[in-house]
């Protein structure tokens, strides 16, 4: 039987399980606070500078092939895949530097060249973190988070330790050198918890990145976001702009209608893609399933400084993925997650996607993306924006060795306190809740409310977690529930 689906936001997670939605038959409606569709993954543009504002690396490229797969397309359909070789470029001082290039042999020999016998350390370390991926995301993230009896396979049993060790351990094991173990400690941050935290099944990231690579979307990440888009407005979804919700109203514990823009509109499921605590927001106390307290005791991913910047010149000495970690790794950890502060000496992330794409700049030009790890909740203000600004930007200069202070025509930030306009994200964070053990499968926010029927939730603070690849996963899931409870 044909359903009305209303969908809160426009992110990964809602819009893929809109076309699932669609494909099943309803009727589907995506609302959009914002005029641009994308959520975090939106694109801004100014004076011929092109820049993706949320999600840059384009990782697991199986998983996205897999979505389109599902409604007999591939992602050729809809946009181009450009492999980066070197993939990034890590700095750790003045003419020091590693490159990261697109295949394991190429990385297995610079590993080599820094610590005798790493080489091969680094090929049995891949091979097992590939036994875990194919594990992990090619089985166990497309499970729903209902039972923990959804983690106890065969495969799991097996590598039940790993569960109970964490990944820096592992790593801390294998390799001596610091350098490479930050390397291998980095994808990790991609779910959003610190190495020491995070359990060392969870390896299965550096498969990702040396196993699989780096690619880039031929204009950026939000051809992704286009691609899904023209692919759910084939299957019939509507997607409405400039609608801010402002209620889900509940009548004898279902969910009914929400209020937009004043507006009540009815529907028969109402699935948010929202930030999940901003959304319970929008329902009566007694609806809500997760207390504040709740959500002050979950360990939250980092939220971020950002800055969009354009250059009157082409930038020298740089790859288009760069991360600087010149400065103390553990301690700015321990600023995001131990004792929140402005960290003093900040890693940071440059993305150059004019690099590959000319296009994301005017020509002889070059558009750059900066960013910051911070801890979630901090204290935002303009002056510590600058100052932070300032910081890496002199970093940045003495790493590359060259001026490009004086070549910026303009630069957009961008921090917690937008996060919270825009996204309405608890704490500003910017990456969803962190996968620490705790905070893994059926112990995360549930896809289908506990206490309202026809309610249900997709995205990064539910299952299976944090990142492009898993919101995908989530609006598959969740289409799949809320299919499932047609037939009950």
């Amino acid at each position: 039987m044909r359903k009305t689906i209303a969908i809160i936001g426009s992110g990964f997670s809602a819009l893929a399980a809109s076309c699932y939605l669609a494909q099943q038959g309803n009727k589907v409606t995506v609302y959009e606070k914002n005029d641009t569709i994308g959520g975090r993954a939106r694109q801004f543009k100014k004076e011929g500078f092109t820049f993706d504002m949320g999600p840059s690396w384009y990782w697991m490229p199986d998983v996205f092939e897999r979505f389109f797969q599902d409604f007999n397309k591939k992602t050729t359909d809809y946009y181009e895949l450009i492999k980066l070789n070197p993939a990034y470029r890590v700095y750790f001082g003045v003419d020091d530097f590693i490159n990261i290039y697109d295949n394991l042999e190429e990385i297995k020999t610079t590993f080599e060249s820094i610590e005798k016998g790493s080489g091969q350390k680094l090929e049995t370390f891949i091979r097992q973190a590939k036994s875990n991926y194919d594990i992990a995301i090619k089985d166990l993230v497309y499970r729903p988070g209902v039972s923990p009896l959804e983690l106890i396979t065969v495969e799991t049993t097996l590598k039940l330790n790993q569960f109970f060790s964490t990944v820096s351990t592992d790593i801390h094991k294998k390799f001596k050198n610091e350098r490479l173990i930050q390397i291998l400690e980095f994808p990790v941050l991609f779910l959003g918890a610190k190495p020491t935290k995070t359990p060392s099944f969870y390896n299965f990231m550096n498969y990702a990145d040396f196993g699989l690579g780096t690619w880039h979307p031929k204009t950026g990440m939000f051809d992704v976001v286009r691609g899904i888009e023209k692919m759910a407005l084939e299957l019939g979804v509507t997607i409405e702009t400039n609608s801010v919700i402002e209620k889900i109203i509940v009548e004898n514990k279902t969910a009914t209608a929400i209020i937009i823009n004043g507006k009540t509109i009815k529907a028969d499921i109402i699935l948010s893609g929202a930030d999940y605590h901003h959304t319970e927001t929008l329902l009566d106390n007694e609806h809500r399933a997760y207390s504040e307290q709740y959500w002050e005791s979950r360990v939250f991913a980092p939220s971020s400084l950002l800055f969009f910047v354009g250059f009157n010149k082409k930038i020298e000495n740089i790859s288009h993925h760069a991360l600087f970690f010149d400065v103390d790794f553990n301690q700015h950890a321990a600023d995001i997650y131990d004792e929140p502060k402005w960290p003093e000496a900040p890693l940071f992330y440059a993305n150059f996607p004019s690099k590959t794409d000319l296009s994301a700049a005017p020509e002889g030009m070059e558009s750059g993306f900066f960013l910051i790890p911070l801890a979630p909740g901090i204290n935002d203000s303009e002056t510590l924006r600058e100052e932070y600004f300032e910081k890496i930007i002199t970093r940045f200069e003495k790493l590359t060795k060259q001026e490009i202070k004086n070549n910026i025509i303009f630069k957009r930030s961008f921090c917690k306190n937008d996060f919270v306009n825009d996204y309405n994200a608890y704490k500003g964070n910017a990456y969803g809740m962190a996968n620490t053990l705790l905070q893994t499968a059926f112990l995360r926010p549930k896809l289908k409310s506990k206490k309202v029927r026809n309610l249900y939730f997709t995205g990064q603070l539910t299952v299976p977690g944090p990142g492009v690849p898993p919101a995908l996963i989530s609006g598959k899931l969740v289409a799949e529930l809320i299919q499932k409870s047609f037939r009950s």
